[in-house]
């Protein structure tokens, strides 16, 4: 049981499941999947989905005659999203798979709940719950292994993964989220066994498991299995070693940053800006992720951990704050010394306090001084930032133009 949970009790929940039973009967629906698991696991719910028995059709008329909204998400594939008081419900149809390519299934629809428990990836995933609170387990083991954080496939685990190649990814990202213990050896075994077959599958879903993994609080157990079956270089073949990495999760563990998913990807891989350009391509990444990426792995200028209060202002000028603070916590992770941490710190609470200032002269203003309008002004201004910029951004604005009248003097128009 996991009675009366809040998300169960919710006016929105209660419409989504009333409207399906005017139209079928009582019991024609129970949540399934990730509410039901994480409700056993203590863990928040963010997504409430929805497993019956009434065909997609009914499903839709269902809700239409409740007044609620209706969007045919993957109608071919039974699945309904429903929105009942702004937030959306997931509902597919029972469904028994009539053939699989490892990429896309083929589907019928089903009155059986147990049919449709067998066709689900891990076993934890094919609990069923109704409106009371009551749990069905039609594996006899999902209650189990919520409880337990044992991620196991579904009856056999190299036919699950034939039916979806990519499950391999999600076997390790389920591990990263709540796996405790050893990995079931089983499934692990099979993911070694066809880790070829998951390269080359769709980029989007592919992207998309992974940073699911990075997300997770501490997701380097599951990347150690993930390079030990050689699952990791499959997809990431420019990764070469996991120090980074590890490091960086571990410094964001003791001192309370938020888990950065790019970032993580970013201490991956090698400073190579090139590299961070073809994971992106090959990850289908949005453009602000890859530009991310890109950023962080660059070299110049170095980073470390003795910089002097003034060459990091000058840093976090040129590259920007967020970009200044990605190569400061990268180096540190790459660092391997922990006395460092106090100066590591210190660089980061600059560039999170100083508040970069805006050079002060006008393209007018260097017109006023005698440079003729045109690619010259740009130059001028151009070597007047440098002077400012090493005079550690002078407030002076009057220095500035003593030094823009001395240059623009000095120069053969």
């Amino acid at each position: 049981m996991i009675g009366n949970a809040p998300w169960i009790a919710l006016p929105e929940t209660k419409a989504v499941i009333a409207a399906l039973e005017a139209r079928g009967y009582a019991g024609c629906a129970r949540f399934v999947g990730g509410c039901v698991r994480n409700t056993l696991m203590g863990k928040p719910v963010d997504d409430i989905d929805i497993a019956t028995t009434l065909t997609p059709d009914l499903v839709i008329d269902a809700l239409e005659q409740a007044g609620l909204r209706a969007i045919p998400t993957g109608v071919d594939h039974g699945t309904i999203t429903a929105v009942s008081g702004g937030r959306p419900y997931e509902i597919t149809t029972l469904r028994k798979d009539v053939s699989t390519d490892g990429r896309r299934a083929v589907v019928a629809f089903t009155q059986d709940w147990n049919q449709d428990a067998e066709r689900r990836d891990f076993r934890f995933n094919a609990l069923y719950a109704d409106t009371d609170g009551r749990v069905y387990d039609p594996t006899g083991e999902g209650i189990r292994d919520a409880h337990e954080g044992r991620v196991v496939f579904v009856g056999d685990p190299m036919t699950r993964i034939r039916e979806d190649y990519l499950r391999i990814l999600r076997f390790f990202r389920f591990q990263a989220w709540y796996g405790r213990g050893e990995p079931d050896q089983k499934g692990l075994a099979a993911c070694k066994a066809l880790k070829g077959m998951v390269s080359g599958r769709a980029a989007e879903r592919t992207q998309k498991e992974l940073m699911k993994m990075l997300a997770a609080d501490d997701p380097r157990p599951a990347f150690r299995l993930m390079a030990a079956t050689s699952v990791l270089s499959s997809i990431l073949p420019s990764v070469k070693s996991l120090a980074r990495f590890e490091a960086l999760v571990g410094i964001e563990t003791e001192q309370l940053f938020e888990n950065d998913p790019d970032l993580r990807l970013a201490a991956l891989i090698p400073d190579d800006p090139k590299v961070a350009e073809q994971l992106a391509e090959r990850l289908r990444l949005p453009n602000n992720v890859r530009d991310r990426l890109v950023e962080a792995v660059g070299k110049n200028p170095r980073v470390v951990s003795w910089m002097s209060p003034r060459e990091a202002r000058r840093a976090v000028y040129g590259l920007g704050t967020r970009t200044f603070c990605d190569r400061i916590k990268l180096a540190w992770a790459g660092s391997g010394r922990d006395s460092t941490a106090p100066q590591w710190r210190a660089l980061l609470a600059l560039a999170e306090t100083w508040n970069p200032p805006a050079f002060p002269l006008s393209g007018e203003e260097v017109m006023k001084a005698g440079v003729p309008k045109g690619p010259m002004v740009g130059e001028v201004m151009r070597e007047i930032e440098l002077w400012w910029i090493d005079q550690d951004f002078i407030e002076d604005k009057f220095s500035a133009i003593e030094r823009l009248k001395a240059v623009a003097q000095g120069m053969v128009y």
